[in-house]
C-alpha cells in the first residue's frame, strides 16, 4: 500500500471589485486592445477595504471544505502559499486556521512568489505522505494589487487579486491508477532576480515596494522553464504527453502558456485558461484555475492532471496529479 496525497475538494475566492481593461484604461496611459494583445487578459479583480489576503484565502477554503464535504476542525495542516501576507508576521496561515476554527495544528506561509502554490503543494504532500499530517489546506492567495506600481503602464495591467485552495488527503492507494499527487518538481535560480521583483523589503527599505519585472526577459525563460519542468515530471512518473488530460498552467500571459504547449505538442483544448478573466494573481492563480475546471466540469475524477508554475526569483515547479 503507498500513503498518497489525494484532492478530495477545491474552492476559490475573488474581491468584489472587477476592473475591466476599459477601466484600467482610465488609470493608466493603455487600452484594451493593448493589454489583449500582449497578454490576453480582459479583467482582473482589485482586493477593496476590509478585503485581505487571509479573506479571501479564509473564503477559498471554506469552499474547498465544503467541496470535500469536512469542516475546519478535520483539518491538521494548512500551507499558504502568498507573497502578500497581511502581516510581516505571523503568518496569514495562522489567520485563515483562527477563522476556520482548526488551531492547534500546523499552519505556516511559503513564499516563492507565482510558484507559491506549487512550492507549498510539495511541501504538504512530503508532510502527509511521512505521517506528519493526514489532511491539509494548500492555499494560494494574494492581493498583488497593493505592490503595483500604476505609474508602470507595462506591469500594472498584469495582475490581479484573489485565492484558490485544496483539500489534501492522506489514503492507502495500490491501485492500478492510484488517485493523488504522482510527482512534483520544483526549481529556484536566484541568478535572474533583478527580472522580477519589487523594490522594497522589511529588511532593506521597510516598505513592501512595487512590482518591477523586464517582460520580454521573463517570457523566454518562462517558456523554457515550465516546459521543460512539466516534462520533467512527466518523465520522474513515466507518464507520455498523451495521456495528460489537462495541463493548468500558471495564468500569467496567454502567450506564455499557448508557446509552453506548443514547445511540449500539446493542444490547447487540453490546457486550461482562465488570465482573460483574473489576470495574473501570482500563487493564486493555478488554483484558482483548477477550481474553475473542476467546477466546469472539465477536469474529472480519474484524470491526469499537470499543474506548473513559474515566479519571481526565479522559481518554478510543476506536479503530475490523478484526480
Amino acid at each position: 500500500m503507498t500513503r498518497l496525497s489525494v484532492i478530495t475538494g477545491t474552492g476559490s475566492a475573488l474581491p468584489a471589485r472587477r476592473v475591466d481593461n476599459d477601466e484600467m484604461a482610465r488609470i493608466v496611459d493603455t487600452s484594451d486592445e493593448w493589454i489583449s494583445t500582449r497578454s490576453g487578459i480582459r479583467s482582473r479583480y482589485f482586493a477593496g477595504e476590509g478585503e485581505t489576503t487571509g479573506s479571501l484565502a479564509t473564503e477559498a477554503a471554506r469552499k474547498a471544505l465544503e467541496a470535500a464535504g469536512i469542516k475546519g476542525c478535520d483539518i491538521d495542516l494548512i500551507v499558504l502559499g502568498t507573497t502578500t501576507p497581511d502581516q510581516t508576521f505571523p503568518a496569514t496561515a495562522t489567520t485563515v486556521q483562527q477563522a476556520l476554527g482548526c488551531n492547534g495544528g500546523v499552519a505556516f506561509d511559503v513564499q516563492a512568489v507565482c510558484s507559491g502554490f506549487l512550492y507549498a503543494l510539495g511541501v504538504a504532500d512530503s508532510m502527509l505522505r511521512s505521517g506528519m499530517a493526514n489532511r491539509a489546506l494548500v492555499i494560494g492567495a494574494e492581493t498583488m494589487s497593493r505592490l503595483l506600481d500604476f505609474e508602470d503602464r507595462a506591469t500594472c495591467v498584469l495582475f490581479g487579486d484573489g485565492a484558490g485552495a485544496i483539500v489534501l488527503e492522506a489514503q492507502e492507494n495500490d491501485g492500478e491508477k492510484p488517485r493523488g499527487i504522482l510527482a512534483t518538481k520544483l526549481h529556484a535560480d536566484g541568478a535572474h532576480n533583478e527580472l522580477l521583483f519589487t523594490d522594497g523589503g522589511a529588511s532593506t527599505t521597510g516598505t513592501i515596494g512595487k512590482i518591477r519585472m523586464s517582460g520580454n526577459q521573463v517570457f523566454k525563460h518562462a517558456v523554457q522553464n515550465l516546459s521543460s519542468v512539466l516534462k520533467e515530471v512527466l518523465d520522474m512518473s513515466g507518464t507520455d504527453a498523451s495521456e495528460v488530460d489537462w495541463v493548468v498552467p500558471h495564468q500569467a500571459n496567454a502567450r506564455i502558456i499557448e508557446g509552453t504547449a506548443k514547445k511540449l505538442g500539446l493542444p490547447m483544448d487540453r490546457v486550461v485558461m482562465t488570465v482573460d478573466q483574473h489576470a495574473n494573481t501570482s500563487a493564486a492563480s493555478v488554483p484558482l484555475a483548477l477550481d474553475a475546471a473542476v467546477r466546469d466540469g472539465r477536469i474529472k475524477p480519474g484524470q491526469l492532471v499537470v499543474l506548473e508554475a513559474m515566479g519571481g526569483g526565479f522559481t518554478w515547479g510543476a506536479s503530475l496529479v490523478r484526480m
